[in-house]
């Protein structure tokens, strides 16, 4: 990651989990951030803590990227401060456990809002200058949701897999230029996510990574150019696996895997 050293990086969600370590690890190696995320004081904390241990500048941009008008107004603010991006790490992004029963029409609309709307513009605002230099690197996070329906989180399965594809495509139509794009696919990791999807038994239940294991993998793969990673041996083939089952009986699974804890309890009632 040599090339990132005293560049500047964009990191969106980096609040919490795996943006926060994606944040240090970059720090650790040179680089300086803008940090973007709704919760300011843990962007300052953040902030703080790497210019303390690395020396690294810092550019707090805090806001919602459900708000359509947030994804130009960081772009915009970087670009009224001077900084040429090297690296872009669309990070933010969330997911809910429910039922059809018990799904909030407006809680899966925004899934869609943030992890596909906000993302692929913000990918196309940086991708300009980035090509217009000839030299930029953009991380985007999918998940291993991206390579199969998930029952139970349609929304989000749904928005991970468009996140892998339009990473993907893209990654074909820059191979003739020096800016790459990676699509960073984690399995279970050990965040806030599964509290705030609604469902906080879910990590004490499965096999799980660190968010700097992830962190890692991802930056890694970034840097080398490559067009996706899915960290951990058994995620990596699972995700293989599924693609040689019908599609049917591969859904199906996920219905008694992915099964909310409220279903659960409500079913054990009946």
């Amino acid at each position: 990651m040599k090339k990132w050293a005293d560049r500047w990086a964009v990191v969106t969600g980096a609040s919490s989990g795996i943006g926060t370590e994606i944040a240090r690890q970059l720090a650790a190696r040179g680089m300086h951030l803008v940090l973007t995320a709704r919760r300011e004081d843990r962007l300052q904390a953040l902030a703080e803590e790497v210019q303390t241990a690395h020396g690294s500048k810092t550019l707090l941009i805090p806001g919602d990227l459900l708000d359509p008008a947030e994804p130009k107004r960081i772009f915009d603010r970087v670009t009224e401060e001077g900084l040429d991006v090297a690296l872009l790490v669309n990070n933010a992004g969330f997911g809910s456990f429910a039922s059809v029963e018990d799904t909030d029409t407006e809680t899966a609309v925004n899934v869609t809002r943030l992890n596909v709307t906000a993302l692929t513009e913000l990918t196309y605002r940086f991708l300009e200058p980035m090509l217009a230099r000839d030299e930029g690197t953009i991380l985007n996070v999918a998940s291993v949701a991206a390579f199969q329906p998930v029952a139970y989180m349609p929304a989000y399965s749904a928005s991970k897999a468009y996140v892998l594809h339009f990473t993907e495509s893209l990654w074909a139509e820059l191979r003739d230029t020096n800016v790459s794009i990676t699509a960073l696919c984690p399995g279970t990791t050990r965040t806030e996510f599964f509290d705030q999807a609604g469902d906080s038994t879910w990590l004490s239940r499965q096999s799980s990574h660190t968010a700097a294991a992830v962190a890692k993998k991802g930056l890694n793969a970034a840097a080398k150019g490559k067009l996706s990673v899915v960290p951990g041996l058994k995620n990596a083939i699972a995700v293989q696996l599924s693609r040689f089952f019908p599609r049917k009986l591969v859904v199906m699974e996920t219905r008694k895997y992915f099964r909310p804890k409220r279903k659960r309890e409500k079913d054990a009632g009946d």
